[in-house]
């Protein structure tokens, strides 16, 4: 089987170490299986993406020896894509308009922390401490005509009871490993926004619109993402989407053990290049065989017939 595979960066700052990993390793399923690797400029954040950005990410995947298969996509060109789905979500009941600020929410957790622990979505955020039913459809509607400002939130329980129970399917060991099935919990999110004011679609909903309309086949990501799985297993099935086999890769860790971030500084693949560094030493760094060698030759040939890592 040929894969679809894709690398989705953000054009708010330059590559690191990390990304340079989650590229190889789609470029390099794609390569083995015959298929296509793609790029997608997640830069719906219009405040943070900047242009030299985007050319930086392609000079670098250019570098490192994993040019795209074709031009890539932005999301800023699919905003009418990601309308059209919210307004069939809106128009099914499986949304609603959400007017407390993040103030208020912080307020109401803390409140409801003081009798009980609050539950917390696996990434460990507090889940949103309000109910749908505290305020009638009606006036929702009048706030959002009045002006107000509001997010768009998913009512998970309506929309799990929509589709039922959910699985995916987990590409194990490598991303060419027998894929095995996993039961998507997508109501340990509670009721997640899926469009603010700032960012007209969620990570979320529009990667899985995205990744629909590029024809990805597998979606290969870092393990942090692994839980998000039941958030976009479920979008897939209230949309009618197609669902990939996923596999979500170790992640890049600093001295620290934290995973290598834009926001703490991380040492950009340009300053690497700079310094005279090759892209044989970056995958050396982050514990890849060298393009081309026996050990990478060897590797493949286990990942053609789905051996574990």
């Amino acid at each position: 089987m040929s894969f679809v595979c894709r690398f989705a960066p953000s054009p708010n700052g330059p590559l690191h170490l990390g990304h340079a990993f989650s590229a190889l390793v789609n470029h390099r399923a794609a390569e083995v299986s015959g298929g296509r690797f793609l790029v997608r400029i997640e830069d719906v954040d219009t405040e943070r993406a900047r242009p030299e950005f985007e050319a930086g990410i392609l000079t670098d995947l250019d570098w490192l020896g994993c040019p795209p298969s074709e031009p890539p996509i932005r999301q800023s060109d699919r905003l009418a894509d990601y309308a059209a789905a919210l307004a069939r979500l809106e128009a099914e009941g499986l949304v609603y308009p959400a007017f407390e600020t993040r103030a208020e929410i912080a307020r109401a957790v803390i409140q409801r922390d003081l009798a009980k622990a609050w539950p917390r979505d696996p990434d460990g955020t507090p889940i949103y401490p309000f109910r749908r039913q505290e305020i009638s459809d009606e006036e929702r509607a009048r706030r959002r005509e009045s002006g107000a400002p509001y997010v768009l939130r998913l009512d998970m329980a309506r929309a799990v009871g929509r589709v039922g129970t959910l699985y995916w399917q987990e590409a194990q060991g490598n991303p060419l490993g027998r894929p095995v099935s996993v039961t998507a919990d997508p109501l340990g999110w509670g009721d997640v926004v899926v469009a603010r004011k700032d960012a007209p679609a969620s990570y979320h909903l529009a990667s899985v619109l995205d990744d629909a309309a590029q024809g990805v086949t597998h979606v290969i990501r870092g393990r942090d993402l692994f839980q998000a799985t039941s958030i976009h297993r479920l979008l897939q099935e209230l949309l009618g989407l197609p669902a990939p086999v996923y596999h979500h890769h170790r992640l890049i860790l600093d001295i620290d053990g934290k995973k290598l971030a834009k926001s703490s500084g991380a040492r950009s693949l340009a300053t690497f290049r700079g310094t005279g560094a090759t892209p044989d030493d970056i995958r050396r760094l982050i514990n890849l065989p060298p393009r081309n060698s026996r050990a990478e030759q060897d590797q493949e040939r286990q990942d053609a017939e789905g051996s574990p890592a």
